[in-house]
Order: structure tokens, then sequence, then C-alpha cells
């Protein structure tokens, strides 16, 4: 059995040694592994074990790896970011559940959301800078442009954290609402977008003293963004009630909804930007949306409460490969 298991993992790494150009990977984080997909054929090429608990990604600062957090091995993997290939491992990495570089590319931050700290590291060779303990589930974060401060939303206690990157001191750390989760900074770097998972919407938070300056409302459990990349518009998934809201940020409201049942979680967009998908945390898939219907045109069997979504950079295509699992159709789409 054991032997059997093994040619399995020896098949599924040889298979995506060239993986096609419009790869697509997505964490599996109840199920310790990631999946590849085809964009083009909507289909599952490979399942490849990755730690334990992988919950988020992140693309490097130059471009050429893609690292992922294993929380319960304490550890990142690092892929290639043109064929999600595995080409190390750093160790010693404590519950990295949500991860961050600055927009310099100077600090490395993860939220360590099961053992209650936030740790900044040196960017270079993530030697730690600090670790500061800190109750209430830290959960995610965003960055200022002058890459000076990192926010951090604590889920359990209902507050945002901003922390000094340099002298890892606490600046402020203020009430924003129930079950904080998805934060972002805009591209004016005065406000701050904090989705509200244990509400029905976001807050507009001043970055500087963490004063809340507006609300909006979009959907029950909304919890994590994703830009539209205009620099105007943000995607807001709304895990509870099952749908994803456009948002006018310059007029601050909604301009658009797709219904995405099944817990709507992280999201990536095609390179051509014309489809949004987005992990179905739930139900074990991962829609894909066309942006100008705002309709779910498919939906794509992954691996157990898929999380994190990551478009990988187009490469050498390579062998065409019969799917893992095939995507529904719209028709399927509840």
């Amino acid at each position: 059995m054991k032997k059997m298991v093994f040619l399995a993992i020896l098949l599924a790494l040889s298979i995506v040694g060239p993986v096609q150009a419009d790869a697509v990977l997505v964490l599996n984080s109840e199920e310790a592994s990631y999946s590849i997909l085809s964009r083009s054929g909507r289909v599952e090429l490979a399942r490849l074990p990755v730690g334990r608990e992988p919950h988020h990604l992140l693309v490097t600062p130059d471009g050429k790896e893609v690292i992922v957090g294993s929380t319960a091995t304490n550890e990142l993997l690092v892929l290639d970011v043109k064929t999600g290939e595995r080409r190390r491992v750093v160790r010693d990495i404590i519950d990295p559940y949500h991860l961050g570089f600055s927009p310099d590319g100077k600090w490395f931050v993860t939220a360590a959301y099961r053992l209650d700290h936030v740790d900044i590291y040196r960017a270079d060779d993530f030697k730690l800078a600090g670790r500061i303990f800190i109750d209430g589930l830290p959960s995610h974060m965003a960055f200022d442009a002058d890459s000076k401060t990192v926010f951090v939303t604590l889920q359990q206690t209902g507050r945002l954290v901003a922390f000094d990157l340099q002298t890892q001191a606490i600046k402020w750390n203020v009430k924003v609402g129930e079950a904080p989760a998805g934060v972002v900074m805009l591209p004016d770097n005065k406000r701050l977008l904090v989705a509200l998972t244990g509400a029905d919407g976001l807050v507009v938070v001043d970055p500087k003293d963490g004063s809340t300056t507006g609300s909006l409302q979009t959907g029950k459990g909304a919890h994590n963004f994703f830009p539209k990349g205009d620099g105007r518009h943000y995607f807001l998934s709304n895990r509870v009630e099952g749908t994803v809201s456009l948002i006018d940020t310059q007029d601050m409201k909604v301009v658009g909804s797709v219904r995405v049942p099944g817990g709507p979680d992280c999201m990536d967009i095609t390179p051509d930007g014309k489809e949004l998908w987005v992990t179905q945390r739930f139900l074990r898939r991962i829609a894909v949306v066309d942006i100008e219907q705002m309709k779910v045109v498919a939906s794509i069997p992954v691996g157990k409460s898929p999380h994190g979504v990551l478009m990988l950079k187009s490469g050498a295509a390579g062998t065409k490969l019969a799917p893992v699992r095939a995507a529904s159709t719209a028709a399927d789409q509840k």
C-alpha cells in the first residue's frame, strides 16, 4: 500500500514538471495538498502534498517564486512561479497562517492565527527581527505604501492593530467591528478597508490613528478582498451569504454582485482580466466568474477546504494531460 502511494506521488510530480502555460494553483487547507489546474481546460491536472494546513500564499518580490505557508508544520514551501514545482523548504517559520511582503521588499510578515503572535522577518534571509504576542487570532494583513507599517486584523477581539516594521512596536490598537478578516490599503494610502466576517460589510479606517471614517453593507460574512486591477474597484467575498460584491472605492458603493455558493473566500483574476476565480471553502471547489457578466460560468472540483488561489505565470506549455476531475458548467450552479 505504501509503495502504491509513493508511486502515485512520483507520478504526480512527473506530471507537473512541464505544466501547461495557463496553470492555476489552489491550496487545499484541510487536505495538506495543493492542486494545479488548467485555466483554459478548467480541470485539475495534479494534486501534490504540502506540509499541513496550507492556507495562504504569495509571490516573492522578485516575481520568481511562490511561497506557501504550512501552518501546522511551521514552514514555508517555496515553489517555482511558472510550474508550481517544489524548490525548497524554509523551516522554523512558526504558524505562518497569513503572509505578506512589504512593498519595498525589505520585510516579510506572518500572522500566527493559531498561536496569537505576529512575526516580522528580514525578507532577504527570513531572519526574525521581532515576534509580538497579541491575543485575538491575528488574521489578515496590509501594508502602507511607505513600508513603514503593517496592519493586522484580530478576528476574535474585533480589533485592527498597526505595527511599526522597523521597531516592531505597536502604533495603535483599535476596535473596528465583529470578526475583522481581510484588510486592504487603497492606492491613495489614506484609507484602509476592513471586512467584518461577523457582520455584513466593511468599515473604512484611517491608517494614521485607526479611527473609523465610514462603512458599507455588502453581504453577510464579508471576508476577503481582491483588486479588480483598475485602482478603483475591489471584489469582496461574503462567505456566509455566498456572494461576491464589486465595490467602487471612489464612491464607496456596491456596483455589482454575483452569487458564489459554498463559502467564497480567496480570489485571483486571470491575466486577461476577464475571469475571477474564487475558492469555495465548503464545497471543495473553485468557481470561475465571468467578470463582464458577473456570472459563475464553471465550478472545478479540488481538495478539501480550498483556500488560497494564485494564477501561475506563463511558462513553456507542457504535455496535454488527462484531467483529474473536470469542471461543471454554470447550469450546475444553485
